[in-house]
């Protein structure tokens, strides 16, 4: 398998910037990765470089518009819904089948049995 030849170098401001935006409440990094189209474990290493010390970057360089902060909440909520009503479809879509066999099963039982002995 051949080696990737071209590799994206990201400044400091913009994994300062992104590593800012994993610790907005209710988002979560797996989201934020998603979004800048970049591996999950790059951002973690970002976050892991940020906390030794490594990343240097000040929390007065990062500036995150408060419109893409509320944006990234709402999406993360209307995320956590649709699933949540995926799982409810699911379970309601076996509950129904649930009810169709038993009431196929019951009905089966219930017809008499011809006597075919004439």
């Amino acid at each position: 398998m051949a080696r990737r030849k071209h590799y994206n170098i990201y400044d400091d401001q913009f994994k300062a910037t992104a590593v800012a935006l994993t610790n907005i409440q209710g988002v979560k990094a797996t989201d934020v990765a998603e979004a800048l189209f970049i591996h999950p474990v790059m951002l973690y290493r970002w976050r892991l470089e940020t906390r030794n010390g490594t990343l240097m970057a000040t929390k007065k360089d990062i500036n995150i518009d408060p419109k893409m902060r509320a944006e990234l909440k709402r999406l993360c909520k209307i995320e956590r819904e649709h699933n949540l009503l995926k799982q409810e479809h699911d379970l309601l879509k076996k509950a129904i089948q649930f009810s169709l066999e038993r009431k196929k099963k019951s009905s089966n039982l219930s017809t008499p049995i011809e006597d075919n002995t004439l």
